[in-house]
C-alpha cells in the first residue's frame, strides 16, 4: 500500500470521528496524518573536515550545491532535499530576518532565498567566517529521482577532530535523523576519535552505514578497506561500508557511461540508501499509522457495539451496564495506578540527575587532574596553546559521553514506566531531544598565559640584581688584605651568585606559571560543570514532560472509551421502542465502515511486517 493510500485511510477515520467530542482520537489521527504527509527520511553526513562529504553529497544528486574546494571548509549545515524547480534558501533567526517569508511550524526561523551559486559562498568559512552573517543552515530543493522518496540529504560541518565542539552538536542532531553515513577518505585507515564517535552515534541511532572517500587517489584503498572493516567489525558487525569515488561518478554523470559509474561505487550505495534507509524508514511510518488507526478503530467499535447490543437486546442491558461499569471500574483503577508510574517517572527522573551531575563531574576532574599532572611536569606558558586545545577536546568528548549516556538512561526509564501498563502493549514516546547540542556555547574560551619568555636585557638585569650582592660582600672581605672592591675573587663570586638568582628567579616564575595555568583550568572546569549541569538538567526535565504527556495521554483515552460505552449504553436503554430502528440501522452502517476500516489498517500492519520479513531474509 502506497503513502497516499494510508493516508485516505487515515482520512477515513477522521471522517468517521466527524465533530464528535473525542478530540483525543482525532488528534491521534490528525498527528499520523502530519507524519504521512512529510515523509522526510533525515540521512546525515558526518565525519572530519576534508574528508570528501561534500563532494559526495554532489556526486548524489549531480548538482553542486556543496563547496568542495581544497581551501573552504563548509561551515554550516546543508539540507539537500526534493523540489521542483531548484532552489534554495538559508535559514536564519526570525528577529534577524523580519524581511523573509516564515517557516511553516517554526515560528524562531525564517526562510530567505538565495540563488543557488550564491549558496557555497554563503555555507563556507571563507564566505561567511565565523558565521558573521548568523545563519543557521542552508536548504537545496532538487527535482532528482533518488530524492524523490522523501530521502534528505544533510552536510554537517566538518569538525577538526572527532573529540571537537562539534562532535557534540552532530551528536544531538542524531536522535533527529533517520539514519547516519560516516565519511573517511582512503589515505589512512580509521583514527581513534573517529571510532570513538563512531560507538557513541551508534548508541544514538543504530542505522549507519560507512563510506570510504577518494578511492581514486589512493592506489592502496583496498588495503585501507580491509583494516577499516575490521574496525567496523569490532564496533557492530553489521556497519556497510561502501568504497566511492565522487570524481569518477561526477564523470560518469557527465558522459553518461554506465560503466564508469558502476566502477565508482555509487550504485551500491544508493541502493542501500533506497532499500534499507528509505524503504525501512516507509515501513515504519506505515506500521506506525497502522497502529493508530486500529487503536482508534477499536476504540469506536466499542462505544458503537455497546450500543448496539442495549438496543437489539434491551432485556440484557442491565448485565451489560454492569459489565461496562466493571470495566470502568478498572479504567478508574488504571487511572489510580498512574499515581504508581508516575512515581516510578519522578524518581528516575530525580536519580537520573543525581547520577547525570556525578558522571559530569567525574569525568571532568579526571580531565582536571590529568591536567594538573601534565602542567607539573614543565612549563605550561610556550604550550599554553596546544594545552588549551587539548583540554577543549577532552572537555567536548566528556561531555558527548555523558550526553550519550544520559540518551540512554532516558531510553531506559520510559521503558521502566511503560512496564505500568503491562496490561496493553503500549508504545514508548520519542525522546527526540536535541536541545544540547550548545551546551559548551556559553563557556568562554580558555584565558591566555604569560608564555614565560625572558629577553636577554631582562636576563642581564636579574643576574645583576643577584651578583650585586656577592660582588659588595666579596670586595669587602678581600679588602682586608688590601684588594679593591673589583677584585677577581668578588667578580667570580658575583657571577656565581647572579647566576643562582636567575635560575631561582626561572624557578619562581615556573610555579608562578603553573599555579595559574592550575586556576585557568579548575575556574574553565567549573564553568564547563556549571553551564553543561543547566544544559542536561532543562533536557532531562523536558525527558519528563515528554513521558508523562506520552502515558498520560494512553490511561485516559482508555479510560474515556470505555465511559462512552457506558454512556452509550445507558442512552440506548433509554430510548423509546420506534427511534430505536433508525439507532440500530445507522449504528450497524457505521460499524460496517469502522470494521473496513479496521480490516485495512489489519491489512498495511501484515504487509509491512511480511516487507520487513523479506528485507531480513534479503539481507540475511
Amino acid at each position: 500500500m502506497t503513502a497516499g493510500q494510508l493516508v485516505k485511510l487515515v482520512e477515513q477515520g477522521l471522517q468517521l470521528l466527524g465533530s464528535g467530542d473525542r478530540a483525543d482520537l482525532r488528534r491521534r489521527l490528525d498527528q499520523a496524518l502530519v507524519r504521512l504527509q512529510d515523509p522526510s527520511i533525515r540521512v546525515i553526513v558526518v565525519g572530519e573536515f576534508k574528508q570528501g562529504k561534500s563532494k559526495l553529497i554532489n556526486a548524489l544528486v549531480n548538482a553542486p550545491v556543496c563547496p568542495v574546494d581544497d581551501d573552504i571548509a563548509t561551515s554550516l549545515p546543508t539540507i539537500v532535499r526534493y523540489g521542483e524547480p531548484a532552489s534554495a534558501a538559508v535559514l536564519v533567526p526570525a528577529a534577524e530576518n523580519l524581511a523573509g517569508t516564515r517557516e511553516s511550524g517554526d515560528g524562531s526561523m525564517e526562510r530567505r532565498p538565495v540563488e543557488l551559486s550564491e549558496l557555497p559562498v554563503l555555507v563556507s568559512e571563507q564566505g561567511n567566517p565565523g558565521n558573521s552573517l548568523n545563519l543557521t543552515a542552508a536548504e537545496v530543493c532538487l527535482p532528482r529521482r533518488i530524492l524523490t522518496g522523501g530521502l534528505t540529504i544533510i552536510d554537517s560541518p566538518g569538525v577538526g577532530g572527532m573529540g571537537s565542539t562539534h562532535t557534540l552538536t552532530t551528536l544531538t542532531a542524531l536522535p533527529t535523523a533517520d539514519a547516519m553515513l560516516l565519511v573517511s577518505d582512503a589515505s589512512q585507515e580509521y583514527t581513534e576519535p573517529e571510532l570513538r564517535f563512531l560507538r557513541q552515534a551508534m548508541r544514538i541511532t543504530p542505522s549507519v552505514a560507512a563510506v570510504l572517500s577518494k578511492t581514486d587517489l589512493y592506489p592502496d584503498w583496498r588495503r585501507v578497506e580491509e583494516l577499516d572493516r575490521v574496525h567496523l567489525d569490532q564496533v557492530a558487525p553489521d556497519i556497510p561500508l561502501f568504497p566511492l569515488s565522487a570524481d569518477l561518478r561526477l564523470e560518469a554523470s557527465r558522459l553518461q557511461d554506465a560503466e564508469l559509474n558502476a566502477e565508482s561505487g555509487f550504485p551500491a550505495l544508493v541502493a542501500h540508501l533506497r532499500n534499507d534507509i528509505v524503504g525501512k524508514a516507509q515501513r515504519i511510518q506505515r506500521r506506525s499509522a497502522s497502529q493508530d488507526l486500529l487503536s482508534v478503530t477499536e476504540n469506536l467499535r466499542l462505544s458503537l457495539q455497546s450500543e448496539l447490543e442495549a438496543l437489539e437486546n434491551p432485556d440484557g442491558t442491565p448485565q451489560m451496564l454492569t459489565a461496562l461499569e466493571q470495566a470502568k471500574t478498572e479504567a478508574d483503577e488504571l487511572r489510580k495506578r498512574s499515581a504508581r508510574w508516575q512515581l516510578t517517572l519522578s524518581d528516575g527522573i530525580n536519580d537520573l540527575i543525581a547520577d547525570m551531575e556525578y558522571d559530569l563531574r567525574d569525568r571532568l576532574r579526571r580531565i582536571q587532574r590529568e591536567a594538573e599532572t601534565a602542567i607539573d611536569q614543565g612549563d605550561p606558558g610556550p604550550v599554553w596553546t596546544q594545552f588549551s586545545q587539548w583540554l577543549e577536546e577532552c572537555v567536548a568528548a566528556a561531555v558527548s559521553d555523558t550526553f550519550v549516556w544520559t540518551s540512554e538512561r532516558s531510553q531506559w526509564l520510559a521503558a521502566q514506566v511503560a512496564e505500568h501498563f503491562a496490561a496493553d502493549e503500549v508504545s514508548l514516546p520519542l525522546l527526540h531531544v536535541s536541545d544540547s547540542g550548545d551546551a559548551l556555547d556559553p563557556v568562554d574560551q580558555m584565558p591566555d598565559l604569560d608564555p614565560g619568555r625572558v629577553n636577554p636585557i631582562q636576563k642581564v638585569l636579574i643576574g645583576m640584581r643577584g651578583s650585586y650582592g656577592g660582588v659588595l660582600m666579596f670586595g669587602l672581605l678581600t679588602g682586608i688584605f688590601g684588594m679593591a672592591l673589583i677584585n677577581p675573587l668578588s667578580v667570580g663570586a658575583g657571577l656565581l651568585l647572579g647566576r643562582k638568582a636567575y635560575r631561582e628567579d626561572k624557578e619562581t616564575r615556573l610555579k608562578r606559571r603553573q599555579g595559574e595555568a592550575k586556576a585557568l583550568v579548575r575556574r574553565q572546569l567549573d564553568d564547563v560543570t556549571f553551564q553543561v549541569g543547566k544544559q542536561l538538567k532543562d533536557r532531562l526535565r523536558l525527558v519528563q514532560r515528554t513521558i508523562r504527556d506520552h502515558f498520560t495521554e494512553i490511561a485516559d483515552e482508555y479510560h474515556r472509551s470505555l465511559s462512552d460505552s457506558v454512556a452509550a449504553a445507558q442512552k440506548a436503554a433509554n430510548s423509546y421502542t420506534q427511534e430505536r430502528e433508525g439507532r440500530i440501522r445507522d449504528i450497524r452502517a457505521e460499524l460496517k465502515k469502522v470494521d473496513a476500516l479496521h480490516r485495512a489498517a489489519e491489512a498495511v500492519s501484515v504487509e509491512v511486517a511480511a516487507a520487513g520479513t523479506r528485507s531480513a531474509a534479503g539481507v540475511g
